[in-house]
């Protein structure tokens, strides 16, 4: 039987990683689930699931998860440091699906029992890709990735030479602003922000694909996984979402990853690898598709990718300030303080007002300052100072 966790269960990611453990339930041991403020489901998946352990990241929450798991025998616990405990805890297969930077410190912790980790929570990468990656060769630990794309890019260099790949090209939906002017963007609310036309997720990551801060975050990914130059990555908007990436190699063939708008294909690849299970998505009809559009993204309406290209060069720290603005900037655009193209602006603005971001991090403290200093500056630069 093996073994597994998933953090960051009560999220989108979570929820399609449950959806197919629960078809095969027998074959899994659930060590533990972590989730937010959504106590109701938490304790229902923990049930399903008979985990030993279920966490919520907020100690207010954990009198009511206690409550919720009376007469189980399933422990419980409340706040950061519990979930950082709970990857402690060893899993043959652990689900990071944690949203932003708050799932580096479990990830990281995760990969130190030389398992595997279904990586979803791209900030691990943005902000501290080498340590992650050098904790998973120092622990014989496998990093799959979750990410449509990259599980599509993964899957195409799957028995190739590295050497021969000429370029890598991840796609994007261009999200519910693609074709929307500049002026119109400007005044975007954020319900408008949150309605994806592909992808069902979560409220911040449906807003970073408008503003295509996801995007952004999956170059520097990409960088920091496949270990390819960033000149060899490039991103197309393609609106159908069927096409997650391609691969061109030095003989001029282009090989391309098609699937349906579901992440369950992804993460159902990284939960049978290195084989191949069932998975209930649904099966692409080409002929009733019909044609697939493609179209270059506009870098003026999007500046985000143009400030990760730079991130992607400098390296460094430059990621890691890079993220922790992006998500005070998201703060503030949902609590309604920030208009939707100052999202971008605040994220460059942090960048040139901080200094030292080229080292190399030395260790996860390293990382976890320059976190908690980009956040603070950029708070400043929001809040008019």
């Amino acid at each position: 039987m093996r073994s597994i966790s998933i953090f960051g269960a009560t999220g989108s990611i979570g929820e399609s990683t449950f959806d197919l453990v629960m078809r095969a339930p027998e074959t899994y041991r659930t060590v533990a689930l972590t989730g937010g403020r959504n106590i109701a489901r938490l304790a229902e998946m923990a049930i399903a699931l008979r985990a030993e352990l279920a966490v919520t990241a907020y100690d207010d929450c954990l009198p009511a998860l206690r409550e919720a798991l009376a007469g189980t025998k399933i422990e419980v616990a409340g706040g950061e440091a519990a979930i950082a405990e709970a990857a402690d805890r060893p899993a043959d297969w652990v689900m990071s699906g944690i949203v932003g930077a708050a799932g580096l410190v479990p990830g990281m912790r995760a990969l130190r029992h030389g398992g595997t980790l279904a990586l979803a929570n791209k900030e691990s990468l943005v902000t501290a890709g080498p340590l992650l990656m050098e904790t998973a060769r120092a622990h014989g630990a496998t990093i799959l990735p979750v990410d449509s794309e990259h599980s599509a890019v993964f899957q195409a260099l799957t028995g190739e030479d590295a050497a021969c790949v000429e370029r890598v090209i991840i796609t994007a939906s261009g999200g519910p602003f693609r074709n929307w002017s500049a002026e119109r963007i400007a005044n975007a609310t954020l319900a408008e922000a949150v309605a994806h036309p592909s992808w069902s997720m979560g409220q911040r990551i449906s807003i970073d694909s408008a503003s295509m801060f996801n995007k952004a975050l999956e170059l520097i990914e990409t960088r920091e996984y496949f270990g390819i130059s960033p000149d060899k990555i490039e991103v197309l908007v393609h609106p159908q979402s069927i096409v997650h990436a391609l691969v061109g190699f030095c003989d001029g063939g282009i090989m391309a990853h098609l699937g349906p708008a579901d992440m369950r294909h992804a993460i159902g690849f990284a939960l049978h690898w290195p084989g191949r299970g069932d998975v209930p998505v649904e099966r692409l009809n080409l002929a009733q598709i019909g044609k697939l559009e493609f179209q270059d993204p506009d870098i003026a309406k999007f500046p985000a990718l143009r400030i990760a290209r730079d991130v992607m060069e400098a390296r460094g720290l430059h990621g890691a300030a890079f993220n922790a603005a992006k998500e005070i900037a998201l703060d503030h655009f949902i609590a309604g303080s920030l208009a939707f193209p100052r999202m971008a602006a605040i994220v460059e603005e942090t960048l040139s007002r901080m200094n030292g971001l080229g080292r190399t991090a030395a260790n996860l403290d390293d990382v976890l300052e320059v976190d908690a200093s980009a956040r603070r500056v950029a708070t400043s630069i929001a809040g008019g100072r």
